[in-house]
C-alpha cells in the first residue's frame, strides 16, 4: 500500500486484535540465530527488519515480556519497541503481506545457527551480537561489509 509516495506495510497479531502499520522503509533488516530468538518463536532463526521509531503505529492491547511485545490474546509474537534508541523491531512473519522486498543484509548469532543450514549469500556475519547491538558503536543505515 502507498500512502502518497511512501510506501505503508500492515500487520498483525493471529486473532486480529492488534494491527500494526509502518510507513517508509525499514533501516535494517536481518536474521537472529540466539537462543531467546529461537524459544520465543519456536523455530530456529528469527527475521525481522527495524524502523525508526516515528514510522510506527499500533492499535489493540499488547503485553511485553522482557522488551518483547505479544498478543495477550492468541500470544502472537509482533514487535519489540525501543523508544530510547528510536527504533522499532518488527517480527516479519507477521506483516500481511509476504515481505519479499525485504531481503536480509546481515545475520547475528551465527554460532548458533544450525549445521545444516548454510549463511545468506551475501549478508554481513556475526557469531553474536555486533557492536551496534552491545553499545560499541552506532548501526549502520545498511550493513554490507563483514565485519
Amino acid at each position: 500500500m502507498q500512502a502518497g509516495s511512501e510506501r505503508v506495510r500492515s500487520g498483525g497479531c493471529s486473532c486480529g486484535a492488534v494491527r500494526f502499520r509502518l510507513r517508509g522503509e525499514p533501516i535494517r533488516v536481518g536474521l537472529c540465530h540466539c537462543a531467546d530468538c529461537r524459544k520465543v518463536t519456536g523455530s530456529v532463526f528469527l527475521a525481522f527488519a527495524i524502523w525508526p521509531w516515528a514510522s510506527f503505529e499500533s492499535t489493540g492491547e499488547t503485553r511485553c515480556w522482557e522488551g518483547r511485545s505479544f498478543c495477550p490474546t492468541c500470544g502472537s509474537r509482533l514487535f519489540s519497541l525501543r523508544e530510547d534508541q528510536g527504533e522499532a523491531e518488527i517480527k516479519l512473519g507477521c506483516l500481511d503481506e509476504a515481505p519479499v522486498d525485504l531481503a536480509p543484509t546481515y545475520e547475528l548469532w551465527i554460532k548458533r545457527r544450525e549445521r545444516w543450514l548454510p549463511a545468506l549469500a551475501g549478508t554481513e556475519q556475526h557469531v553474536e551480537d555486533p557492536p551496534w547491538v552491545t553499545g560499541g558503536a552506532s548501526a549502520p543505515a545498511n550493513p554490507v561489509d563483514p565485519g
